[in-house]
């Protein structure tokens, strides 16, 4: 299979002087991770979710006086993006993916953008059909936060990590998930920057048989357990590969998170997949 294969056409576009309120709707009302940045016909970047999202917490001396829905897309657009030709094949679009640590290649003919691949196009093509293997063998740790952590400590971490994060409870059981969608759509203003703040309530006892009682702490500003996407579709780590990609196309998600006996063990991600299909 080739480029133009699997490719979405057409593309979404803005220019570099739309602003970032603009892209957000833009991607909400067409459902799309990404936009490419584009002025007179000529590719000047790509602009993602996980662009708009990393930058949620702090700011930046471009930006930092401004509502990040005002700031213009091309300033946080990522520059001079890697194309490839209508005929380049799949798995050597799988290979870049993994090799440069990027999930789209926009697809240009005589100079001309005619469509775009990501990583959920190749999620969809043949090369998947007949994946070997168990969850388990592809499945990797997963960064694990309390549901009470601050927005910049989670942005911080998904900064870090450059990935999501599982969000437990206080009992180690799963509450929820963060992605780059849940930082990309939070509303503006959160953050370190932001002024919205809420009480939190903990239960504490007084004495070790005492009775339990609720306790106040000072007004802390966006948490965790407000910005996760919860329930979380789980899965077994003894699950065949197929089926955990047929799962995911079927929930429309890029990740199971992979629990056993209880416990969270750790999750599958569709960039575990890209890379199998790299092989």
């Amino acid at each position: 299979m080739i480029a133009q294969d699997v490719m979405t056409a057409p593309v979404f576009t803005v220019s570099p002087d739309e602003t970032i309120a603009h892209t957000r709707h833009l991607m909400i009302k067409h459902k799309i991770s990404r936009v490419l940045v584009m002025e007179g016909g000529r590719l000047l970047g790509i602009l993602t979710k996980k662009d708009i999202g990393y930058h949620m917490g702090y700011g930046e001396p471009a930006w930092r006086r401004r509502p990040i829905d005002q700031i213009p897309a091309g300033v946080f657009a990522t520059k001079n993006p890697i194309v490839v030709a209508p005929d380049t094949g799949t798995q050597v679009i799988a290979k870049i993916f993994v090799e440069k640590d990027i999930s789209s290649v926009p697809v240009v003919s005589e100079g001309t953008v005619v469509g775009i691949v990501t990583k959920s196009d190749l999620m969809t093509s043949k090369l998947l059909n007949h994946m070997q293997g168990m969850v388990r063998n592809v499945m990797e740790d997963v960064l694990i936060v309390n549901r009470y952590h601050s927005l910049n400590h989670v942005i911080d971490l998904m900064n870090e990590r450059n990935d999501k994060l599982v969000v437990a409870n206080n009992d180690g059981t799963l509450a929820g998930i963060i992605t780059e969608t849940n930082l990309a759509f939070l509303k503006p203003g959160a953050g370190k920057n932001g002024t919205e703040q809420k009480d939190l309530k903990f239960l504490r006892k007084e004495e070790a048989a005492g009775l339990k009682l609720y306790r106040y702490v000072e007004k802390v500003s966006t948490i965790a357990e407000d910005v996760m996407s919860s329930p979380v579709i789980t899965t077994r780590p003894d699950l065949p590969l197929a089926d955990a990609v047929a799962e995911m196309e079927i929930q429309r998600i890029n990740s199971l998170v992979v629990v056993e006996n209880g416990s969270i063990v750790g999750i599958i991600k569709r960039d575990d997949i890209i890379k199998e299909v790299a092989k």
